[in-house]
């Protein structure tokens, strides 16, 4: 059984709590990402998460200034799984909440991100992988985290 640890990006861009939303929309412009976790002070514990959408609802269509701290845009409630986890338990949890993407942590602190694109890649997930995309795809799921 593979664990997502083996899959996950481990080199991703992410935003601390001290940021402004301007800083986190240059951050997935540069890393050409959708989304961009939050962390703590530290640098390390896994806060919230901010997508391109959370950007453009929370900000730009609510005319918010780009100086707007980060926390007022991310959503807070963050599924993610621990690093040990399977990938079956991965590609549930997706399915389940119509994500297609999760922060990979390891004891709250983040440790990387796995997205669907990232399981097609694992040789005995891709039939699970695509039954998960289908089933993000088909109900028209939030971007890739519950809001």
């Amino acid at each position: 059984m593979t664990k997502i640890n083996k899959l996950m990006t481990s080199d991703l861009q992410y935003c601390t709590v001290l940021d402004n939303v301007y800083e986190a929309a240059v951050k997935m412009k540069d890393a050409d990402v959708g989304a961009i976790p939050i962390v703590d002070e530290d640098g390390a514990t896994l806060v919230g998460i901010v997508t391109d959408r959370d950007l453009v609802l929370r900000g730009i269509a609510s005319k918010k200034p780009n100086s707007q701290k980060i926390t007022d845009a991310m959503t807070e409630r963050v599924i993610s799984a621990e690093e040990d986890a399977s990938v079956e338990e991965v590609l549930h949890l997706m399915a389940e909440h119509q994500l297609r993407r999760i922060p990979v942590t390891k004891d709250k602190k983040l440790v990387g991100i796995v997205t669907l694109g990232d399981l097609s890649l694992a040789e005995q997930s891709n039939e699970q992988a695509g039954r998960a995309l289908s089933d993000v795809s088909e109900d028209g799921g939030p971007e890739g985290f519950i809001h």
